[in-house]
């Protein structure tokens, strides 16, 4: 498993803020913080299951579907974080956490999730390079606009503004169907039997846990509460980072601290939203420093934000609701050509 690493050339403007960084060491690991991160989250989730086998087959139940769909992702963030080497001082002990908490604990794929995340940090908003903005149901460049000819395709592009939170609750079902495409694929790493067992042990325990205590009916209800919850919530973190910024072209060259800056927005709103995003309210210093631990992030934007002062780049933030605002607004925008068409 890889993960980015910046290029710094000697004397780049990059390097100067790497400099100012290091010597506030905010890039050393804060191993006690993660381990309490990972006790909080670990017995949320044990007591989450607890409550799923107490409550039985009963229509509470898709309120714990709600709680278990909020944990999932604040696993998610500890993976994310993984993948980053942000926790373990090794690459084992990442790889480790990375495994277990995405294939064991939630069914996704880290090897895949590394894969396609890494391709987004080195090129964020570039046509052509990043994932994340690839030809898919939504359109997110103007390219993709003027491509779309089937009716389904034109309508859902037309009002993808709308349609943005409730295709979200598609997402878990999209990210774990991504993981088993990647694993049967030829791109699969050295870890993918390792990989692949845990997802089928994940696969057994959850459904086989479901349907044992849940009659069919209120079972099939608690997945499609629970992955929903998932996907909402996993795109709602991860749709104020980049959705309405700068789209670079794909002839376009920028150096490394303008790329990751211009490209991304940060959210205010304090302890909350740090915990509510899991840090990737931070997210032009997590870009420019991917593998910084998530609690030195509030310490490392005041310095990386005066710097961007200091060289006259734009800095971008916005409130939580500012920040969907602008990324609904975006896509509402590159939609009007059908609009106005029809």
């Amino acid at each position: 498993m890889t993960t980015v690493v910046p290029e710094t050339r000697r004397g780049s403007d990059y390097a100067g803020l790497s400099r100012e960084i290091r010597a506030a060491s905010l890039l050393d690991r804060r191993r006690g913080n993660y381990a309490v991160r990972m006790l909080v989250t670990g017995l949320a989730l044990v007591g989450t299951w607890a409550a799923f086998a107490w409550v039985g087959d009963s229509w509470y139940q898709t309120i714990v579907a709600v709680v278990l769909g909020i944990i999932f992702t604040q696993l998610g963030f500890l993976g994310h974080d993984a993948a980053h080497q942000q926790i373990a001082k090794k690459r084992l002990g990442n790889d480790i956490i990375g495994i277990t908490t995405g294939d064991l604990l939630t069914g996704l794929s880290i090897g895949w999730w590394i894969d396609k995340h890494n391709r987004h940090h080195s090129n964020p908003n570039k046509e052509d390079h990043d994932p994340d903005i690839g030809d898919g149901v939504l359109s997110f460049t103007t390219g993709h606009v003027a491509a779309r000819t089937g009716g389904l395709g034109r309508w859902i592009t037309k009002y993808q503004a709308w349609l943005f939170f409730p295709l979200l609750t598609l997402e878990g079902l999209n990210l774990h169907v991504g993981s088993v495409r990647f694993l049967i694929s030829s791109k699969a790493g050295g870890a993918r039997r390792a990989e692949l067992l845990l997802l089928v042990v994940h696969g057994l325990a959850y459904f086989g846990a479901v349907f044992t205590v849940l009659s069919p009916v209120k079972a099939l209800v608690f997945i499609a509460i629970h992955q929903g919850v998932f996907g909402l919530y996993m795109g709602c973190s991860f749709a104020p980072n980049h959705k309405g910024m700068k789209i670079v072209a794909p002839d376009e060259c920028l150096d490394y601290l303008r790329r990751q800056v211009l490209t991304s927005r940060n959210v205010r709103g304090g302890w909350f939203v740090d915990h509510l995003l899991g840090g990737l309210n931070y997210q032009i210093e997590h870009h420019l420093f991917p593998n910084m631990p998530r609690p030195s992030l509030r310490r490392a934007q005041a310095l990386v934000r005066a710097y961007c002062a200091e060289h006259r780049i734009p800095y971008a933030e916005a409130s939580l609701i500012g920040s969907y605002k602008q990324a609904l607004g975006y896509l509402h925008e590159l939609g009007a050509p059908l609009r106005d068409a029809a």
